[in-house]
């Protein structure tokens, strides 16, 4: 059964759907940095897993909303880089950088901002007509 009882509701699952979005960007922009001595522990973009939630009376209303149902790893390969000096390389004097496209990670924020800021419009000209159908009765 789907709570989804407004547009409070859809917009407010809808933003914090893209919260979780701009979490994991940040989470894959601070690690992508980051070098380990294999391959097999270097780090791997997270990216959120969406799927739409309908109404009860979808066939009604029309009304869905989105959330996220996980976080998975991008099956990315890491990028191998000949360093025999550094700390963590394997006996051939490799290391692995982390698998995180940082220009890819940039347009996903700035896509999650734009997400979350149309939701908040939704919600402030929601309220605004709400405030003027208040007055209108005075």
């Amino acid at each position: 059964m789907n709570d989804i009882k407004n547009i409070f509701d859809i917009s407010g699952r809808a933003m914090a759907s893209q919260l979780v979005r701009l979490n994991t960007v940040a989470s894959n922009l601070a690690n992508a940095g980051t070098i380990s001595g294999t391959k097999e522990e270097a780090f791997r973009s997270l990216k959120p897993v969406f799927e739409t939630k309908f109404a009860d009376a979808f066939d009604k209303t029309g009304v869905s909303t989105v959330d996220v149902v996980g976080i998975e790893r991008v099956d990315r390969e890491p990028v191998r880089a000949h360093m025999p000096n550094h700390p963590s390389a394997d006996a051939d004097g490799y290391v692995y950088r982390a698998a995180v496209d940082e220009n890819e990670e940039m347009i996903e924020m700035v896509e999650a901002n734009r997400q979350y800021q149309n939701n908040v419009e939704v919600i402030s000209t929601l309220r605004a007509l709400m405030m003027r159908t208040i007055n209108m009765g005075k």
